[in-house]
Order: C-alpha cells, then structure tokens, then sequence
C-alpha cells in the first residue's frame, strides 16, 4: 500500500516521537526575515530543526515557505534583490558568514525542487557528473556510489539495463527519484524538498513519499507542503506559516501530533479544518 493510499492508517504520533526522542537542533534559524526588492517575504523566524526528524512547513501560497526554504542553503543569492537578515546556523557555525564556501554547504544541505530537474545528460551521469565534479576521482568508486544511490531510492531495478540512456526519457517519478538519488549520492546531512509530489501522478507520488519517509533518522529533512494530509503522514514536526502585514510569518510549530490534535492558534485550527487558507 503507497504512503498516498487515502485509506492507509496515519503511524500512531507516540510511536512516530520515538525516531527523534532527544530533538536535538542540526539547524538553528534565528530572526530570519527576508526581502525582495525591499518588499518583505518572511519576518523575524525563529526555529530549530531537529536532527534526524522530518520538518514540514505548511500554510497557504505565497506565505512564504519556499522563502524559507531556500535560505536553508542559500540558494536567495541567486535571486536578484533578494536580501536575508537574520541567521542560518548548520551545527552551530553560520552559513551566511562572510567567506562561506557555497559548494561545500549545498552538499551538506541538498535540494529537491518542485518540478523533476535531472541533468541533460545519461541516468549514470546524472550521478557520476556530480561525484567528478567534488572530488571523487576513481571511476569504479563513482560507479559504486551511484548504483548504491539508484538502490536506495528503488530505481536500480527499473534502470541498470539502460544507465546510458538519457535521463529525461525517464517518467516523472522517475526523473524525481533520480534527483533524490543525485542529492544523496553527495552524502548530504540535511534535504529539503519543496512540494516533492505535486508534479506527480498519485502512484508516483506514494512511491516518493515512501522514500521520503525511508530517510528519517538518517537525515534532517525538510519538506514544504500543501497536501496536509502528506504532511500528517510525513512529518514529525511541523511549521504553520501565514501572511501577516504583508510578510510570511511563523505562526505555530511543535510535534506533528501536538499541532494536528491540538493546536495552540485559533487561525491554525481554521487552515487545518478547512475553514481558511
């Protein structure tokens, strides 16, 4: 039964809090307010995210959430007019520090975007490209890391007979399960995957939020959504944004099951229920 099954039965929140009992931050984020163009995106965010859980960010469009996301690894320097105060520590050291190597941080922090982007290139290269690229010289070592990636995320199977091909003859869930592949082949500590399933048909979708859910413990993962219940199935915490004066604002976050059961704030009962947003 796929993760996207209606009918499948949510993982009890009890048992879910035991995959990351000690809720250790592995990111710190700090008064993070962000604008473009001087008009606000988000103001003053303050949040930790646990090592090992899997964070959702959730809330209505244009709210903000993607903003956020992309501080995580500063992929806002690649939009024009963007400026970000505030602070981004990974494991105590802040990433919009001065002198950052941006290289290094985006393959310690990895990201998923909406929409399937795998390389122009072979289903192999799309892996081995990017191992060349950070050092990995030897090629039977790439080769290895790369079927290792292709059998984590269930593609293996499906493509050993035919690496050379080109990547984009693959189906949508497949070209989205390569990307996945492509971030974990660079042995990253953090993903962050922004609306991972919306492009996709519900099949494919099951299969991604299946191998999502496989990287609990093993990664910090955060993940922007609008399909609440993906997020209940998903999630271990979760962050409720909304748009207030103008800018996404954090309004609610705690456990997944504190903030679907019983949550704190009147407008977050509404969006859950249906009744805004």
């Amino acid at each position: 039964m796929s993760a996207s099954d209606p009918n499948q039965p949510i993982r009890p929140w009890a048992e879910r809090a035991g995959c990351c009992p000690e809720r250790k931050p592995h990111l710190r984020v700090h008064d993070l307010s962000v604008s473009y163009h001087g008009t606000p995106a988000i103001r003053n965010v303050t949040m930790d995210l646990s090592r090992g859980c899997i964070t959702a960010i959730i809330g209505p469009s244009g709210c903000g959430k993607s903003t956020f996301l992309n501080c995580l690894n500063r992929m806002t320097d690649l939009v024009p007019g963007c400026r970000v105060k505030g602070s981004v520590r990974l494991d105590g050291t802040d990433i919009g520090a001065d002198g950052t190597n941006l290289i290094a941080l985006r393959r310690r922090v990895g990201m998923i975007f909406q929409k399937p982007n795998p390389f122009p290139l072979s289903i192999r290269e799309n892996l081995t490209f990017p191992l060349k690229h950070h050092g990995v010289r030897n090629r039977h070592d790439r080769e290895a890391q790369a079927e290792a990636v292709l059998r984590q995320v269930g593609l293996w199977g499906e493509v050993k007979d035919r690496l050379d091909q080109p990547a984009l003859r693959l189906s949508g869930g497949q070209q989205q399960r390569l990307c996945l592949a492509r971030a974990l082949v660079l042995n990253p500590e953090v993903i962050l995957l922004d609306e991972p399933c919306s492009a996709l048909d519900p099949i494919a979708s099951g299969m991604v939020e299946d191998l999502i859910a496989s990287l609990r413990t093993s990664y910090t993962v955060v993940i922007v959504t609008h399909n609440l219940p993906q997020a209940r199935r998903l999630a271990d915490d979760v962050a409720m944004f909304w748009l207030v004066d103008g800018a996404g604002t954090l309004i609610e976050y705690g456990t997944a099951g504190k903030l679907f059961e019983t949550p704190e704030k009147e407008i977050t009962a509404d969006y859950l229920r249906g009744a805004r947003g």
